[in-house]
């Protein structure tokens, strides 16, 4: 049994099937469960900061909250208790580090992200953290 889970969670409803996953991990084996939203700035580390882009990365955040009040809503409902993070960086590596940080024994990633699109301009987040994890890694498909 796990006893510390990290689900990455994005808002699409690949993450909310990989959430609720965890979420029956974590239950089964009386864990602890972990949530991250990672805000993807790798995208945007060689350009230079100004209006448009906090415009664009207050418009992340936003969503990354509303993602991981979805979370901790959906883990109330289960009835367990959830612990959210919110990061920045390339999604791959902080949930990867995050899951170190806290000495995670099971990443929950969904199979892919909101769309096609996010796949071509950042890759396959679900594929850097399978190929990269030393723990046990579980690919949620919906």
């Amino acid at each position: 049994m796990f006893q510390k889970i990290v689900s990455a969670i994005d808002g699409s409803k690949t993450s909310e099937a990989a959430l609720l996953k965890a979420v029956d991990e974590a239950i089964a084996g009386k864990g602890e469960l972990h949530a991250v939203y990672v805000v993807e700035t790798g995208l945007f580390s060689s350009i230079p900061m100004d209006n448009t882009w906090e415009v664009i990365y207050g418009l992340l955040e936003k969503e990354g909250q509303e993602a991981l009040t979805a979370a901790r809503q959906k883990a109330k409902e289960a009835g367990i208790d959830i612990i959210t993070h919110m990061r920045q960086g390339r999604a791959g590596n902080e949930i990867l580090l995050l899951a170190e940080e806290i000495g995670a024994d099971l990443i929950v990633v969904g199979s892919h992200g909101k769309s096609n699109i996010d796949r071509l301009l950042i890759g396959s987040v679900s594929s850097h953290v399978v190929k990269y994890s030393k723990i046990s890694t579980l690919v949620v498909r919906s």
